[in-house]
């Protein structure tokens, strides 16, 4: 039997490989270490342009939905208008004016409807965004768009009530002329 006797070479080595070893293995974490933080920085980066984009996005839908709450007044002060129009128009012999402002009125009530339709989508889209990523001011611009979109559909119910006021006025005013 043969035993091998340690040598202070064989020591030395050993205790080389093994720091070899510990090297490539510090060298290997340390690129992994760069890949990780590469990434991070990525991610961070990325994350950044999207939370610009949304507030961007947001900011867009809260103006939408205001402009359209404040087209939708428009039309409701339109209908009212052509309401009075309506009106008066039934009391004299001019019935073709009275359905022209009726029809006049229709048409700002239609259009009262789709700027409440568009404030409605202005304020899902803000929400949207606020899904997204819960920011005060996504929210906040949620909570505006959600309000214009709210006035928006109040105008135009109210457009309508004075669109089929003034409808009324125009067929009243037909009746009475073949009555």
């Amino acid at each position: 039997m043969t035993l091998i006797k340690s040598t202070p070479d064989n020591e030395g080595k050993k205790m080389t490989d093994e720091v070899d070893i510990l090297r490539k293995e510090v060298a290997v974490m340390r690129d992994e270490f760069r890949e990780l933080k590469q990434s991070y920085l990525d991610t961070h980066r990325r994350y950044a342009d999207t939370l610009l984009m949304l507030r961007g996005l947001t900011q867009h839908a809260t103006e939408s939905a205001e402009q359209a709450a404040k087209a939708a007044e428009f039309s409701a002060i339109c209908s009212e208008k052509c309401l009075d129009v309506a009106k008066q128009a039934a009391s004299i012999p001019m019935i073709e004016a009275a359905e022209a402002a009726s029809r006049a009125a229709t048409s700002a009530a239609e259009s009262a409807i789709q700027s409440a339709a568009s404030a409605a989508s202005a304020a899902a889209a803000a929400a949207l965004a606020v899904a997204h990523h819960a920011e005060d001011a996504s929210a906040q611009g949620s909570s505006v768009a959600a309000e214009a979109s709210k006035k928006a559909a109040a105008f135009a119910a109210q457009a309508v009530l004075m669109s089929n006021k003034a409808a009324e006025y125009a067929r009243s005013a037909r009746k009475d002329k073949s009555g």
